[in-house]
């Protein structure tokens, strides 16, 4: 199983990080082989909506799991869309976590377990560890602007090849004569454009809400 664990460092002996969106590293792990690739998170440094860019970035990778501390609802609404599983790991380094998760020792999380942010610093976390401060500002939905209120819902009755509010369009229906390998191609292009969109619409909820 190919997993990610937010870590402090490049290699499987680095601490493990409390923080997911904000965390300087993801070590991708192979659970069979403890293969690793350290990959920088590129949205360390956001103004705003860090943990759903973080998530959105992860869940490209291909992984089927994360093991981190802190996991704001946005992040977590994300990587559930995905399909991803987030799991609570204990402190200690990469490699303790990938063994902890491999033994069954781990939790996995029924929801997000620190409240949702307002900026690089704001909102105090229900879980002990450090702020994510993912949310308003100059996150995803700031590249939607206008609109974005409209919602998932809605855009599933358009019709196939209609542009969505990403500016993507739905990938037009497989022919009955399509073979397996072009249906799977179009259904994993329709899904990465859904899961953009469902980001961006929470991203552009939250900065309305800070609004109120």
């Amino acid at each position: 199983m190919k997993i990610v664990v937010s870590a402090q460092g490049e290699n499987l002996d680095a601490p493990a990080s409390p923080v997911f969106g904000r965390c300087p590293t993801y070590i991708l792990v192979d659970s069979e082989t403890m293969q690793y690739e350290a990959v920088a998170n590129p949205a360390m440094n956001q103004g705003g909506g860090a943990g759903i860019q973080a998530a959105q970035f992860v869940v490209g990778l291909g992984v089927q799991a994360v093991l981190t501390g802190n996991l704001g609802p946005n992040a977590f609404d994300v990587l559930q869309a995905a399909g991803v599983g987030s799991y609570l790991v204990p402190d200690g380094t990469v490699r303790q976590a990938v063994e902890a998760f491999k033994a069954g020792r781990v939790q996995l999380m029924g929801g997000a377990n620190v409240a949702a942010h307002r900026g690089t610093g704001g909102g105090a976390t229900m879980g002990g560890g450090a702020g994510m401060g993912g949310a308003a500002g100059m996150g995803a939905g700031a590249r939607v602007g206008r609109g974005m209120g409209r919602g998932m819902g809605r855009e599933m009755g358009r019709a196939p090849g209609a542009a969505t509010p990403c500016g993507q369009a739905m990938p037009a229906e497989v022919g009955p004569e399509a073979s397996p390998e072009s249906e799977l191609a179009q259904l994993r292009e329709s899904l990465r454009s859904l899961r953009q969109q469902l980001a961006e619409t929470m991203d552009r909820i939250e900065q309305l809400e800070n609004k109120r």
